[in-house]
């Protein structure tokens, strides 16, 4: 049966495939219809935005969204900005976008790992050290979420500090926080950011082992040890994929551990919160990006970590 003033969801792509998890998300959100545009370039964003908002009178505008997705952080968040720009009020919708899951998955992890530095008494991550371990889009969107939580955040990677250096100034510049780049190639470069780490968040490709556990029981500092990997073998030896807040015995100061699966959990729920913010009839149009999802997923973690 047709229904009448559907909410629709059109998912702008610059990828040659539309994620199967996005696509189930909206309809587990009461989206009822979802469409789904591939190899979107950022020079297409503004006619497809408009050919959206203008098809549709005042009431059916209230029901359209669109999703950006992809693999590029960066990239996701200038479609964003993109699709801001192309509004003409009263024709304006909300627009939401997570490329790979990674500003969600990235928002879970941070809103995790705070939550459980204020559970051990240590207060906020105003001043922690944080050293992310992978610089891909959720590793780089964890990143910045914790530099502007006051966090000093070094971006880890196994190509070298060179590498991570080049990516952490570019994220600077961009978003106006402050980075620094490291290396995972050796023990000895490993501990060199180890030994002061407050918080170690592994986010390199799955089924690799990132950190060993004899590593992680010289981190004298260490508060929380969250790692994404839920693909065999740990990425963080001794963080099982279910953990949340499990104790590591091994760490001096018996840091807690988060797993991949745990993260998900929150992850799920924050898609799925931000997917139905958007179903939901307003006034105003809502624009998600890794701010706006961070600040949900704070909400969610207070309440569905036990």
């Amino acid at each position: 049966m047709k229904c009448e003033d559907p909410f629709l969801l059109h998912m702008f792509n610059p990828t040659k495939n539309v994620s199967p998890f996005d696509v189930n998300m909206a309809y587990e959100a009461d989206f009822d219809g979802v469409i789904p545009y591939t190899d979107v370039e950022l020079g297409d964003i503004h006619a497809l935005t408009q050919d959206t908002i203008f098809s549709r009178g005042p009431k059916g505008v209230k029901r359209t969204s669109i999703f950006i997705g992809g693999r590029d952080f960066s990239l996701a968040l200038d479609m964003l900005k993109r699709a801001k720009t192309a509004m003409v009020p009263p024709f304006e919708v909300s627009v939401f976008a997570d490329p790979s899951g990674a500003i969600t998955t990235a928002a879970a992890i941070v809103a995790c790992i705070e939550f459980w530095v204020d559970k051990q008494g240590k207060g906020t991550l105003e001043g922690k050290n944080v050293d992310i371990i992978g610089t891909g889009p959720v590793g780089v969107c964890a990143g910045i979420l914790a530099a502007n939580c006051g966090a000093n955040v070094t971006l880890i990677s196994y190509l070298g500090p060179e590498v991570a250096n080049e990516i952490a100034e570019e994220c600077n510049s961009k978003f106006g926080v402050s980075m620094k780049g490291g290396g995972s190639r050796t023990d000895e470069e490993i501990m060199s950011f180890l030994k002061d780490s407050h918080v170690v968040i592994g986010a390199a490709k799955a089924g690799i082992q990132i950190l060993r556990a004899d590593q992680l029981a010289k981190a004298e500092n260490l508060i929380v040890a969250a790692d994404v990997n839920a693909v065999p073998p740990l990425g963080i030896e001794g963080v099982e994929v279910n953990d949340m807040g499990k104790v590591l015995d091994y760490t001096p100061k018996r840091a807690v551990g988060i797993g991949a699966l745990a993260i998900g959990d929150i992850k799920y729920k924050v898609h799925y919160k931000l997917f139905k913010m958007m179903v939901d009839e307003k006034e105003e149009p809502i624009y998600i990006d890794h701010e706006e999802a961070f600040k949900v997923a704070r909400v969610i973690a207070r309440d569905k970590i036990k």
